[in-house]
């Protein structure tokens, strides 16, 4: 079954995403899930094979198809409208169900959804060449009576498909997938985990003993009912909690210790600075009072010698008043 791979690799994304989900802890979990198929018509010109009709009736309650006609260069534009409707028809009477557009209110949205819709499915061209039209490259398929390019609607519809899948329509095919497909998945897996559960219940009741835990089989986690494991998941969660909680209180204790500490350390270094601050503060005030008693002690000599000079200058003065006094009296009595 070709098929197999795929169908398998979208439940397995949706698993996880369910498994994230039912966590007792969660957490921000990423979107893996598949939002959107697009699957590939071979251009026959004849309708879809029975291969392709199978292929997408395993898929349609899965996950959102875009049917979409592959190197439509390979037909003429009347060809190729006339390829799409034959495969719409098909799809229809084997009542495959495509990705739909929705419904919008406003009036320019309607009409950018019918020319969206007049497009299904979509006939795209690729191209890994860059080829120069009209002075702009683009990429294009070039053959000898013409260019095909791959970004012009009136080539192909690729820039209408990407503008819808990036554009347009990105968040309502993210909405359908959850709403719809996602839920499908998730209600029918859950509606298995309890019957399994009910057949375990009955089977172990049956047998009389439990099977020992190193011949059992180790199951998955959805062989149990959801209420039990998440139970359980609260248990492990409060055990956890508890564990993390005295570990906490223990990395406390610790830093609050080593704080304490710290501020001990801190308060003697400090006491001890003073001390250190006290005794250089006393010095210094010794020595300056020492200083300044040899500065007094200065000053009374310099201000003695001072008085000294003063004195013998005034002494000077006196004895030279008295010898011109002296000299003015014999000068008088030789006259």
């Amino acid at each position: 079954m070709c098929w197999q791979p795929v169908t398998d690799y979208i439940d397995s994304k949706y698993e996880e995403y369910l498994n994230a989900e039912s966590r007792v802890n969660r957490k921000t979990m990423p979107d893996n899930r598949v939002h959107c198929c697009l699957y590939f018509i071979t251009p026959s010109g004849h309708g879809l094979k029975p291969l392709d009709v199978e292929f997408m009736k395993r898929l349609h309650d899965k996950v959102n198809i875009i049917p979409m006609i592959a190197k439509a260069d390979t037909m003429t534009p009347d060809e190729c409208r006339e390829f799409k409707k034959t495969i719409l028809n098909e799809i229809a009477q084997h009542k495959i169900k495509i990705y739909e557009f929705p419904e919008c209110d406003d009036e320019e949205e309607n009409k950018l959804q019918k020319k969206l819709k007049d497009r299904v499915p979509f006939a795209v061209v690729g191209s890994n060449t860059l080829v120069s039209v009209g002075g702009k490259t683009v990429r294009a398929r070039q053959y000898p009576w013409g260019i095909v390019e791959v970004e012009n609607l009136e080539h192909n519809d690729f820039l209408a498909l990407r503008n819808m899948l990036v554009r347009t329509h990105l968040h309502d095919l993210k909405d359908v997938t959850n709403n719809v497909h996602y839920e499908n998945y998730r209600y029918n897996k859950l509606a298995s985990v309890a019957t399994k559960g009910k057949e375990k219940a009955v089977g172990s009741k049956e047998g009389g003993e439990a099977q020992n835990g190193e011949g059992a089989e180790e199951g998955t986690k959805w062989d149990v009912d959801p209420i039990t494991q998440m139970e359980e998941e609260k248990k492990e969660h409060e055990t956890k909690m508890k564990k993390m909680e005295a570990e906490m209180e223990q990395v406390f204790e610790m830093k609050v210790k080593e704080k304490k500490q710290k501020l001990k350390d801190s308060e003697a270094d400090l006491q001890r600075r003073a001390e250190q601050m006290k005794k250089s503060l006393e010095q210094q005030e010794k020595e300056i009072e020492e200083r300044r008693k040899q500065f007094e002690k200065e000053k009374g000599e310099w201000e003695e010698v001072i008085r000294q000079e003063e004195a013998r200058r005034r002494s000077l003065e006196n004895s030279k008043e008295t010898i011109d006094k002296k000299k003015d009296h014999k000068k008088k009595s030789i006259f």
